[in-house]
């Protein structure tokens, strides 16, 4: 009786690589995002207040570290679901032929 009876029949799901590179994607637009918005708020929102730059009424700072920040960065997820997520199926795999790689939308 062979220990390897599972793995011989062990097909990778070909969705899985799509899955992990939207998730890294979407990882990245997130730790990019926090850095953003660390970097306008703390950045520029340690000052005086007296040397502040104001904008439609805001501190600059705070202006693009959340007005700007979530514009760019909701602009920025619609493009990227856009031109690189796929809409893949979550259903089971169809059956293919020997030799051939299994495609979920097939």
């Amino acid at each position: 009786m062979s220990t390897d009876r599972h793995t011989e029949t062990f097909q990778e799901d070909p969705r899985h690589r799509q899955c992990s590179r939207e998730a890294l994607m979407g990882l990245g637009l997130g730790i990019v995002n926090l850095l953003w918005w660390l970097g306008w708020g703390y950045g520029l929102g340690s000052g005086p207040v007296s040397e502040y730059t104001y904008v439609y009424g805001f501190p600059l700072w705070f202006f693009m570290s959340c007005i700007v920040g979530a514009l760019l960065f909701t602009l920025l997820a619609v493009v990227m679901v856009k031109f690189f997520f796929a809409d893949t199926p979550l259903g089971d795999l169809k059956e293919t032929p020997e030799g051939e790689e299994a495609q979920p939308w097939a």
